[in-house]
């Protein structure tokens, strides 16, 4: 092969190399992130909420809504027993329990129950959400210390392990 054409394959091949590394380095979350994964990989693990995005009805535009956290008292958390079948945590205002379920896209939460204080609007508004979103989402991935759940009308919940 001529030097006049191997020129042009190495750039592309470069630039196809390239290409491909910068997407793998843009994904949200990283690229060796496990999808759906398996219970018995959380199980034991201990989550506080850290950010949650959601995309606005009026503009289209992603916000980040205003969640409970250490820095402002009883973080949202989300807690798997030791041997991986049942979920525990904090919404914001009322504690609440719940059945593990294993499915193809990592863990679904039933027969759920939690306490029932009384609570500003605001919180009962994230309480009903975040425990929706926990049964029925679109995609769970688990990046190190980091779980993200992704639900099937575009919010976010993104996670930190604390333990």
């Amino acid at each position: 092969m001529s030097k006049t054409w191997s020129r042009p394959i190495f750039k592309a091949l470069l630039l196809v190399l390239t290409l491909a590394l910068g997407a793998c380095a843009q994904v949200m979350p990283t690229c060796n992130a496990v999808n759906s994964p398996p219970v018995r990989d959380l199980a034991g693990s201990q989550w506080e909420l850290i950010r949650w995005h959601y995309t606005s009805p009026n503009d289209g535009k992603t916000r980040q809504r205003a969640v409970p956290h250490s820095g402002m008292g009883s973080a949202i958390s989300l807690n798997i027993s030791a041997n991986g079948q049942t979920a525990s945590g904090f919404t914001g205002c009322n504690n609440f329990t719940g059945q593990i379920i294993s499915s193809d896209w990592g863990l679904v939460l039933d027969k759920v129950a939690s306490t029932r204080k009384a609570c500003p609007s605001n919180l009962v508004e994230l309480e009903t959400k975040f425990l929706n979103y926990l049964r029925d989402y679109r995609t769970m991935v688990r990046d190190g210390d980091r779980l993200i759940i992704m639900t099937r009308d575009g919010e976010v919940l993104s996670f930190s392990q604390k333990n």
